[in-house]
């Protein structure tokens, strides 16, 4: 499913037009990814958890010549699902 796919969805779930899904959508999204990469975690009970990660410092190989080199820390989005979809998906 696409975002176009999803918004028609959430159009026909809650009875509304596509422009105001979209536009719903579309605030949540950048909310999320806003609170994210500002460090803070979001948790949707029952859907799951976004948050920001920190990935250490690790030495790694170029694919292509097999050299050594160091990969640097960065941050990463995590998201971690929460028990009702977990469950949900196993059915």
């Amino acid at each position: 499913m696409n975002k176009g796919e999803l918004v028609d969805a959430i159009a026909d779930k809650a009875n509304v037009t596509k422009k105001q899904a979209d536009a719903v959508l579309t605030a949540a999204l950048d909310t999320i990814v806003e609170a994210v990469s500002s460090g803070q975690k979001v948790t949707l009970v029952g859907f799951g958890s976004f948050e920001p990660r920190q990935r250490k410092a690790r030495e790694g190989r170029n694919p292509k010549t097999g050299d050594k080199m160091k990969i640097p820390a960065t941050k990463v989005p995590a998201f971690s699902a929460g028990k009702l979809f977990k469950e949900k998906v196993a059915e």
